[in-house]
């Protein structure tokens, strides 16, 4: 298993900053177990949300991973989640929480406004599970990933947890998700 812990530590896109924006797409919607500043809605384009990364260390095992979420590039795609405005030192412990493949990366954030208009726009960090890390799990049938979703447990719950919280955040932020409101429909059979 790749640990990206010191790949990301010198992944700093934000030197000097006293603040930067990190986007949320998975667990970090709703479980922000870190402190923030601020927390708005907000999308980034040009990805969409995939179960096709592995998680060993979190929601599943070496000899039983479980699946989570990472992007995808797609032409058009607009993914919404949640932004956080974190201080620097916030980092550190993000990059232990997402080191299992996961890499710091640069993208253009878009805000919404109270009346859930576009507002504006900033540059933030992702943390991106592409499909050269070890743990990426790619592309499989719905049923498939459902079940493996269903049966992985790991030191941080039950996989199906995090489908289901992941699921319920979107719909609270009024965020349409076909991937993942289908995976959830499936997982229901399991």
């Amino acid at each position: 298993m790749l640990d990206t812990t010191a790949l990301n530590q010198q992944r700093n896109f934000f030197d000097g900053h006293t603040a930067i924006w990190l986007f949320g797409y998975g667990s970090l919607i709703w479980k922000a177990d870190f402190a923030y500043l601020e927390r708005r809605p907000a999308y980034i384009t040009g990805w969409e949300r995939r179960f096709w990364q592995g998680s060993h260390d979190h929601r599943g095992t070496v000899e039983s991973p479980g699946r989570v979420a990472t992007l995808i590039r797609t032409e058009g795609a607009v993914c919404h989640g949640m932004a956080y405005r974190i201080t620097p030192e916030v980092l550190a412990p993000l990059d232990i929480r997402e080191k299992n493949g996961y890499l710091r990366e640069k993208v253009p954030l878009t805000f919404f406004d109270d009346n859930g208009d576009t507002a504006e726009q900033s540059e933030g960090l992702i943390y991106l599970a592409s499909e050269d890390n070890p743990a990426f799990l790619g592309e499989a049938p719905l049923a498939e990933i459902a079940q493996q979703i269903a049966n992985a447990h790991g030191p941080s719950g039950p996989n199906r947890d995090y489908l289901v919280n992941l699921a319920k955040a979107l719909r609270e932020l009024g965020a349409k998700d076909a991937h993942i409101f289908a995976l959830e429909q499936k997982l229901s059979s399991f």
